[in-house]
């Protein structure tokens, strides 16, 4: 049994289960902490985060948050074990395409540019650290969108752990973290959109530690110039990953290890279960047409059985 609640977060839903209904409370507290701590270092849509400042400075050395200089040597190991795949300098091209504000408020624009201002796919390289400063390469803007939420959600399940010492899973948006196990499960509905983790959820897996994710192309899309885009993009055109898989969802040892991987498979497309194979993730992938395929030891025979 779990008690559980839930709240909004970078634009998104936050769901908060707790296994004593005393704890949930304090667990909200450490939850609610975290993401504003992150929205107002690390978001890019607004004008006054450190991130922000940061983009309008490219190419120049600028005092930020130390939370903000974590968060992007996350993007940046994240981008070293893809080979660049998962980019944190795609700022520029998802302005282009139109995703310049809070999801919830794109609206379509008649017009398109022709150019997304891909950065090179070793741009990320050039990203300079220091304690309490960063610089990004001139002609760059960060996009943290593929790494924060689901880095957000390992440091929230981080700091229940270490303040309250209770077991408890945080979902941010799909992005999912365990703190504390204990051994039991943790029952996760996995599903394309949020709409569907109650009425039509994908498959139902237990989770009993680390972390899990879910990258689709389903949710986030907009028009743009008469064109329909979605939010996943293909760090080497700098314009939305080819459709070959609509939905990936892996497990790992932290959500940020998971995360990765999904965005990652998104972008390799048919190449996808192979690299994921290789890198020893367990992850269930959804073809456009609705086949459903897995790697490591995902358990789709339950699923096809439950079908």
């Amino acid at each position: 049994m779990s008690t559980y609640s839930e709240f909004s977060a970078f634009g998104t839903y936050a769901h908060l289960a707790v296994r004593r209904p005393e704890a949930l409370a304090p667990a909200l507290r450490v939850a609610r902490s975290v993401v504003r701590d992150v929205d107002a270092t690390c978001s890019r849509f607004r004008d006054d985060s450190d991130l922000a400042r940061v983009n309008r400075e490219p190419g120049r050395w600028v005092e930020v948050h130390p939370l903000l200089v974590e968060a992007v040597r996350v993007a940046t190991e994240a981008a070293a074990a893809t080979d660049g795949l998962v980019h944190p300098l795609l700022g520029r091209p998802m302005m282009t395409l139109g995703y310049d504000r809070d999801f919830g408020e794109l609206r379509e624009v008649p017009s398109a540019s022709t150019s997304t201002a891909a950065p090179a796919l070793d741009a990320w390289q050039h990203i300079e650290l220091d304690e309490g400063r960063l610089r990004i390469p001139a002609g760059t803007a960060l996009d943290l969108g593929s790494t924060a939420k689901a880095w957000a959600a390992d440091l929230v399940a981080t700091g229940i752990e270490q303040e309250l010492g209770e077991p408890a899973l945080v979902s941010l948006g799909g992005d999912l973290a365990i703190a504390a196990p204990d051994g039991l499960p943790w029952p996760v509905a996995v599903a394309e959109r949020p709409d569907d983790v109650r009425d039509r959820p994908g498959c139902v897996v237990d989770l009993t530690g680390g972390g899990l994710a879910t990258s689709s192309t389903q949710v986030r899309r907009w028009r743009r110039g008469g064109v329909e885009r979605h939010h996943l993009l293909d760090p080497r055109t700098g314009l939305p990953a080819a459709e070959h898989w609509r939905t990936v969802t892996a497990t790992g040892p932290t959500c940020v290890a998971a995360n990765i991987a999904t965005a990652a498979a998104v972008v390799l497309g048919a190449a996808a279960p192979a690299w994921l194979d290789r890198h020893d993730v367990t992850a269930r992938l959804v073809a456009v047409d609705g086949g459903v395929h897995g790697t490591g030891g995902w358990p789709l025979d339950a699923e096809r059985r439950a079908a």
